[in-house]
């Protein structure tokens, strides 16, 4: 048991007008690899709430942070993570902000990238696995931004606080935005991006909710509790059906707005979204029953977690193929697959490879028939 912290209410409304949505007895608690027998892993029962006010979905039970971030997992690899920072650093630009505080800030590639460009500026980040030690211009310090703005050196004059892909994994996404408005001066901006969970959702990509993404944190409910806390929206920006870039500024005040209510359709939309999962990997069973070749998983991720959940015959799979580095040779967390990188697939010819990537999709699928285009993509 992980000693699971209990939402019994919802994180919008505040009220325990709840029920019950789905439930996924005994998932794999972590996202990622581990050097660790597999007798070590722990799994959880993901549990499923949606608010009868509101309609957003939300964990009912929390795994405790230092379990869920236990290791560092979350390289931002690959052709559309590079469009996105691009994207995201052109818009960043506009506002030129020259004091920043991070929250998130991972390995410091977009630290680093802006600190380039705009020599003067001078950036913290906060980040519970720190995988950068900071420089002249950037001062990393570990933490959760909420338990350790203590820590944080010069921050009284941070004109813009800045985070990517990080608010969803929030456990309070209002205690959150709520604490970036306290921390702003009027005047003072945040800058961010976040993934656009309604397109994951209505596209069936498995990584839009689980033990880290607790909540299905759409744009409105964004839009809501950004005004709800005087931080007004002064642009926005669609990077594909990727994320949504927000620019936000501390007001005096500003009107709380209606509260949307999307049950129904949220709704409906997870429950399909399951539906086609328990076809989908009866339909991959077959294929990998009739298959005398070689068999890959692609994704050392929850990608792959969700499709060996859902009982996707994983003994027939000779390896999970990553492109992440720091994940070869290592063994997908809760289950006995381990981790090669896509170039050992060259040059085999009976060889088929499971691919269900989300928004990566198209750029993955590309990169492996480079590799090899004997390969059979089971898509």
């Amino acid at each position: 048991m992980t000693n699971n912290l209990i939402r019994y209410k919802s994180i919008l409304t505040g009220q325990p007008n709840l029920e019950r949505l789905y439930e996924l007895k005994k998932f794999p608690v972590f996202i990622g690899c581990s050097e660790s027998p597999q007798n070590n892993d722990l799994f959880e029962d993901m549990k499923w709430d949606i608010c009868r006010d509101s309609g957003i979905i939300q964990l009912h039970n929390l795994i405790q942070l230092n379990i869920i971030y236990s290791g560092y997992h979350s390289e931002a690899i690959g052709g559309i993570w590079s469009k996105h920072l691009e994207a995201f650093l052109c818009f960043l630009s506009e506002f030129r902000p020259n004091k920043i505080l991070e929250i998130g800030g991972s390995n410091g590639t977009l630290a680093l990238q802006y600190t380039k460009e705009n020599k003067s500026a001078k950036w913290t980040i906060i980040e519970p696995n720190p995988a950068f030690k900071g420089n002249a211009e950037i001062n990393v310090v570990s933490g959760f931004f909420g338990e350790s703005e203590g820590l944080i050196t010069n921050f009284n004059d941070t004109d813009t606080i800045v985070h990517s892909h990080t608010l969803e994994h929030s456990y309070d996404p209002g205690k959150f935005i709520k604490s970036i408005s306290s921390f702003l001066k009027i005047g003072g901006k945040s800058i961010f991006s976040v993934p656009n969970l309604y397109q994951y959702l209505k596209n069936r990509f498995i990584n839009t909710i689980n033990f880290e993404h607790t909540c299905f944190l759409t744009e409105p409910f964004i839009d809501y509790l950004l005004q709800r806390n005087q931080l007004k929206i002064i642009k926005k920006r669609y990077f594909e059906e990727h994320s949504v870039f927000y620019a936000v500024e501390k007001v005096n005040c500003l009107k709380i707005p209606e509260l949307p209510n999307k049950h129904s359709e949220y709704k409906t939309l997870y429950l399909d979204c399951m539906l086609f999962y328990d076809e989908e990997v009866n339909r991959l069973n077959s294929l990998i029953d009739e298959f005398n070749g070689d068999i890959f998983l692609f994704g050392a991720h929850v990608f792959s977690q969700f499709l060996i959940y859902k009982g996707l015959r994983s003994k027939k799979i000779a390896k999970v193929i990553d492109n992440s580095k720091l994940k070869t040779g290592k063994r997908l967390y809760g289950t006995n697959l381990f981790v090669e990188l896509p170039e050992i697939t060259v040059g085999k010819k009976n060889i088929a490879v499971i691919l269900k990537a989300g928004a990566y999709q198209e750029e993955v699928k590309k990169q492996l028939l480079e590799i090899n285009p004997a390969i059979k993509i089971w898509e």
